[in-house]
């Protein structure tokens, strides 16, 4: 009979067995190192024996069961499958009992029902997959379900509901389909980066007591049919690990060092990090398969052996990483279609002829040109190659947005040689960072220091992103957001060049250790400015624009910190007559629009929402997305409560405290209007510049007056200052932009 995990309080968990770990190829795969348990193969990184796995990747075979079954760690995960190329490993998870709630922490309703569900050791090297899994929830109680991460602060949530039975003693009638609807099912996506989570169970409204008869699932998108679990018991389900070589990250000197994962020479390395780890993870390279964490494990493929797949219906040739396809001699035409050899019937009589009456004179001439006739093969095959790229990079459709402006066409399209020498052939150390959708190198053009960003997967999504980022930015003129100066469609990976903001990321700034970070006159400076950017792209450029990702971490600082709003890739053009659109939710989980999140519609409140949030973390220097309250509440619902309550210094930063001269409430209470649930009750956009505004003319001017006080004669110097102030901050509109804008804002 099979064992079963007995665990009943925690789905699973993970402990490490403490060992000497070696992790040289001879010891991966030396001969007392096991390759299967059970039907599933063991490669490095993983292993069974001491001196097998790398740090963190011991397996248990446990040989009790027939056929033997195959763990995590000391033997609590099941592991189904492991897969090296896609860095995953399938395991077994059960389904949540939910208990009373005399174990919840005192944070939590008394009449909610708690489960803490998870245990993968914090840091890594194993993380359920945010894009491969989901939390479910099968339940008839009509419940809210919250999930929560390791701090106790909720990441996501759903609720569920059951129509009335028929009749007394009757079942509920459900929907019969394979996807949750809400109607005894809700499912909600997994957050990045998280090993643990708790499970808190809520009734609706103020009922005082509830029937928690409800099961929970993490598990693996697809894996289940709803209807099933509905009518039938269902203990397990499979939920899929992400897993990265933790606590180190890709370098020329971590690839040259034995401590390196990369281990075949065909490999390249890719770092992944999160809030919650860092760490890399090893591929082989394009047109080589196997094991790259293993001396020799990537293995060339030959794509002749399959020369169907490849389109070669010439004579295939295969190469280290690549093949050649070409027609059979006497042929000519295009080898990659089928037919496309045609036979030269004059070739051989031709052959014949020119070599009798001029063969030295061809031997002399090969002799010459062959280097020549080589340099050009060469040089056809990488333009084929550039406008291969330039065609899949969507380098027609951007022709045609700036084809409106032929100077700004020629200027906005750089050359791949350009760039590769601005980069030193993109070098590592010239690294500078990277968004969410790319990574950034710093190099020098034209003698200009810029920022080239260069996307990280070649698939569409992250194609369409990189164009929609150009198309937005190649229409923007404003001082405080990134400029634009070209982009490059002829490489593999589209390429795109800006302006180089040199002094990192509000985020950076903000959130310094130590109890001093940025002043509150930059602060709220640096707000105004981001503010200005963002009513500028709502209000007054060709098309209105929605960011969709307004954040600490997209906010550039220059020298002179100055902000410089970025990463364009999520942004949206919505056309002019319309007041929003229904659009796929992308944004940062702590900065998203509850409204949008739920429907689907983006608006210019959208971008309001996540102005709010970054206001509400400029006054408390809190992070949105990792901040708890004591009663559960996220940053902004404890803002929230706190403004209404009157506790406002509660809840701020010590040093806006001691630093602000009045203003503070005012930004607090429009900050509490941007984050309101209801979009139509926050402000616009333009409306949050002009206090703005207002309040920062008010803190300069109260300042001058009190330094005027001991000086005589000062006045007329004051207000000619005054009028710089509003010119400056006005001066990213034309005087019939002003008058349109005005008209438009509420009475």
């Amino acid at each position: 009979m099979e064992r079963l995990a007995t665990s009943r309080g925690v789905v699973f968990t993970v402990a490490v067995v403490a060992a000497l770990l070696l992790q040289t190829f001879g010891a991966a795969a030396a001969a007392n190192c096991s390759a299967r348990c059970g039907g599933i193969s063991i490669s490095y990184p993983f292993g069974i024996e001491a001196g097998c796995y790398h740090d963190g990747f011991n397996l248990t075979c446990d040989h009790s069961y027939r056929p033997p079954k195959l763990f995590l760690g000391d033997g609590t995960i099941e592991v189904l499958e492991i897969s090296i190329p896609s860095g995953t490993v399938r395991v077994n998870s059960s389904s949540v009992t939910l208990l009373p709630a005399a174990g919840a922490p005192s944070s939590v309703n008394s009449t909610s029902k708690y489960h803490t569900w998870g245990g993968l050791r914090r840091g890594g090297p194993f993380f359920v997959s945010p894009e491969k899994n989901k939390f479910l929830v099968l339940s008839c109680s009509n419940v809210q379900v919250l999930l929560l991460a390791e701090d106790n602060s909720t990441v996501n949530a759903c609720a569920t509901y059951c129509p009335p039975a028929p009749g007394k003693g009757q079942p509920y009638q459900f929907p019969l389909n394979k996807e949750c609807s809400g109607i005894g099912c809700c499912s909600a996506a997994i957050p990045k980066g998280y090993t643990s989570y708790s499970i808190q169970v809520q009734p609706p409204g103020n009922v005082s007591e509830f029937d928690a008869d409800s099961s929970v699932y993490i598990a693996e998108e697809g894996s289940y049919n709803v209807t099933r679990l509905i009518f039938e018991t269902v203990p397990t389900l499979p939920v899929l690990l992400d897993w990265v070589i933790s606590n180190s990250t890709c370098s020329k000197k971590l690839l040259a060092t034995p401590a390196s994962a990369c281990r075949s020479s065909s490999s390249f390395c890719q770092n992944y990090t999160s809030f919650a780890y860092s760490g890399h993870r090893c591929g082989c390279s394009a047109g080589y398969q196997g094991n790259p964490y293993v001396v020799n494990g990537c293995q060339d493929i030959d794509e002749c052996a399959h020369w169907e797949l490849h389109s070669c219906y010439g004579t295939c040739v295969n190469t280290p990483g690549a093949f050649r396809c070409q027609c059979p001699h006497g042929t000519y035409g295009n080898p990659s279609i089928e037919g496309g050899c045609v036979k030269n019937k004059n070739s051989s009589q031709g052959l014949s002829i020119g070599l009798v009456v001029s063969g030295g004179s061809i031997l002399v001439f090969l002799a010459l040109g062959a280097p020549l006739v080589t340099r050009s093969i060469k040089q056809h095959r990488a333009e084929k190659r550039k406008d291969k790229f330039f065609k899949q990079n969507h380098g027609l459709l951007f022709q045609q947005l700036v084809s409106q402006r032929a100077d700004m066409g020629e200027r906005m399209i750089i050359t791949l040689a350009e760039l590769e020498k601005a980069t030193n052939n993109f070098d590592t150390t010239r690294e500078v960072g990277g968004g969410g959708h790319g990574i950034v190198y710093k190099g020098i053009l034209n003698l200009q220091v810029v920022a080239i960003k260069k996307s990280k997967i070649i698939v569409q999504r992250e194609i369409d992103d990189f164009i929609n980022e150009v198309a937005i930015l190649s229409q923007i003129h404003h001082r405080n957001i990134v400029k634009l100066i070209g982009c490059c469609l002829e490489a593999e990976v589209p390429l795109l060049v800006y302006e180089f903001v040199s002094n990192g990321t509000l985020e950076h700034h903000l959130h310094v250790e130590g109890p001093i970070s940025l002043s509150w006159d930059d602060r709220l400076r640096i707000a105004l400015e981001i503010c200005t950017a963002l009513a500028y792209l709502h209000s007054a450029a060709s098309r209105p624009v929605y960011h969709r990702d307004i954040k600490s971490a997209n906010i550039l600082l220059d020298e002179s910190l100055t902000a410089k709003v970025s990463d364009f890739g999520a942004s949206k053009f919505i056309p002019i007559d319309q007041a929003g659109v229904t659009t796929a939710v992308q944004g940062t989980i702590g900065y998203l629009d509850p409204m949008y999140y739920y429907t689907g519609r983006l608006t210019d409140k959208s971008d309001v929402f996540s102005f709010g949030v970054l206001l509400v973390e400029l006054l408390t220097r809190k992070r949105p997305l990792a901040y708890n309250s004591v009663d559960g509440d996220s940053l902004v619902l404890h803002f929230a409560s706190v403004v209404t309550e009157g506790v406002l210094a509660d809840l701020l930063d010590p040093q806006v405290m001691k630093e602000e001269d009045g203003e503070v409430q005012e930004v607090a209470a429009l900050a509490e209007k941007c984050v309101r649930l209801n979009g139509e009750d926050r402000p616009a956009m333009r409306e949050v510049e002009m206090i703005l505004q207002n309040l920062r003319i008010k803190r300069k001017q109260a300042a001058r007056d009190a330094t005027s006080r001991r000086y005589d004669g000062d006045q007329f110097s004051d207000d000619m200052s005054n009028e710089r102030d509003i010119e400056e901050l006005s001066m990213q509109y034309t005087v019939e932009e002003e008058v349109f804008l005005s008209e438009r804002l509420p009475r």
